[in-house]
């Protein structure tokens, strides 16, 4: 076992110490302490120095995989870089400081940039205004169905409680339906990949509060019907609710609002560049039609006549869906980000995505399956190898491409096909990273024919081999005692 392979509690000898603090020179001692505050025996921690503890993090931090260490071509998610100046921007003091609970006259300029940052958001998406308060895109989700309850129930509309979702949605969408008590009712796809208008048309009536897709589909496929499907729930009454997840490939190029969608979530830390990954944080703003600003959630930054601004609510609002304002580092990265893009260059974040999707596609498509041979958008799916005969899958795909430096597409979604591989390069990856990715994909596939027993055990050459996921999942070990003991 290597040294940094090693567990700190490994590390540990008995009298070791990486700290010396100062006597307590404070009036009160521990005797001030109640009793039951106070430990009956020394906590359970690892006797280390500071260089033991520095090495061995610094080396974990080293077998992480990350989009500033490789290629990440993560379906559905977005893993583009983060510019190294968003994160410098957002350190800087003035903002890096405040606190949500400051008068709102020492943070006027913080206020600014929420004002500017809705505006320029509402812009990219032709929505009329943004609250930035959901911490994440689920979050969002969730937000987003409120609005649409509330405005509903506002009209005295109560027993519209569906929401149709398409067969081919992400996973949040039913679930956040769920969370918002709302019955969910499936729209199927066609044999092209996109809504069948014609299965929808049936489940449209006076009790469907609305309908929540993406465009691309999460297939990465335009909705080329999106004009009629709106024109349908509309006449029924609904909304249409657009999950952000895949905007990326519309930035510069068109806008949800402009195909007839009320509501709308974005995910900041895929489409707008902030760091994405590891449990958060995150941005998830909802932006509505003009109709529905008044059911956006409190509280809200509004621009005075003299150009001071104020914190306000109103009672027609959604409630409050977060303690404060949202998470002010990742919205001030993605304000850092448009800005550094400008009106010209915001223009190209789409074509370029959609660009470097189709090459792989078109590149790899004689090795793997494509079951929707047509243009795709930012992502687009495989059903597995081409040639299956030697019974590789797609979880063995995944596991051998780690062993060549390049972390996994996503896998086994969307669930329309049995070995799906989601790929999405975003717009960020240059043509050299995407030809290697291709030559080891090719390269892949002629193992699976030649060495199958290769990507069986696979990956070979990562500090964890191949893990027994589901057990992990249902019996986790979670403490260095239960490792022990294992």
């Amino acid at each position: 076992m290597k040294y940094y392979d090693k567990l700190i509690f490994e590390l540990s000898k008995e009298g070791r110490q990486g700290f010396s603090l100062p006597e307590n020179t404070w009036s009160q001692s521990l005797d001030a302490l109640p009793e039951k505050l106070k430990r009956t025996q020394r906590p359970a921690l690892p006797e280390v120095s500071e260089l033991d503890v520095v090495r061995h993090y610094t080396n974990l931090s080293n077998m992480n995989f990350g989009v500033d260490t490789g290629f990440y071509p993560l379906g559905s998610c977005t893993m583009k870089y983060n510019p190294k100046i968003n994160d410098e921007i957002a350190a800087l003091p003035g903002f890096q400081g405040i606190h949500p609970l400051q008068p709102v006259e020492t943070v006027q300029g913080v206020l600014q940039i929420y004002d500017e940052l809705d505006r320029a958001l509402s812009a990219i998406t032709g929505m009329a205004k943004f609250t930035l308060n959901p911490f994440a895109g689920a979050h969002g989700e969730l937000t987003g169905l409120m609005i649409m309850r509330q405005y509903h129930l506002q009209r005295g509309d109560s027993k519209r409680t569906k929401v149709i979702v398409p067969d081919s949605a992400h996973g949040t969408n039913p679930a956040s339906a769920a969370v918002c008590g709302l019955e969910v009712v499936e729209v199927k796809s066609t044999p092209q990949g996109t809504i069948d208008v014609e299965d929808l048309r049936p489940l449209l009536d006076d009790t469907i509060a609305g309908i929540m897709m993406t465009n691309p589909n999460t297939l990465g496929l335009f909705e080329t019907e999106i004009l009629e499907i709106a024109k349908l729930v509309h006449d029924c009454g609904g909304l249409l609710y657009y999950d952000g997840a895949n905007m990326n490939p519309l930035v510069g190029v068109a806008r949800p609002g402009d195909m007839g969608f009320d509501i709308l979530h974005l995910n900041l830390h895929k489409t707008f560049s902030t760091p994405h990954g590891g449990g958060g944080p995150g941005a998830g703003p909802v932006g509505v039609a003009a109709h529905l600003i008044e059911y956006l959630p409190n509280p809200k930054v509004v621009r005075q006549e003299d150009g001071h601004y104020t914190i306000e609510g109103n009672d027609t609002a959604a409630g409050r869906i977060s303690g404060f304002m949202g998470n002010f580092g990742v919205l001030m990265r993605a304000y850092a980000y448009i800005l550094r893009l400008g009106r010209q260059h915001v223009k190209k974040v789409g074509p370029l995505a959609t660009l470097n999707a189709n090459y792989i596609k078109e590149e790899l498509k004689d090795c793997f399956k494509l079951p929707i041979d047509t243009c795709c958008k930012h992502e687009f799916v495989f059903d597995g190898l081409k040639d299956q005969s030697t019974g590789i899958t797609t979880l063995d795909v995944a596991k051998r491409l780690l062993d060549y430096g390049f972390h996994a597409p996503t896998i086994y979604f969307p669930l329309l096909f049995h070995q799906a591989i989601m790929i999405e390069p975003t717009e960020t990856e240059s043509k050299e990273t995407l030809d290697g990715f291709i030559a080891v994909m090719r390269r892949i596939a002629q193992e699976a024919l030649e060495n199958p027993e290769k990507l069986r055990g696979a990956p070979h050459h990562t500090p964890v081999r191949r893990l027994d996921e589901t057990t992990a999942a249902k019996q986790p070990v979670l403490t260095f005692a239960d490792l022990a003991a294992s």
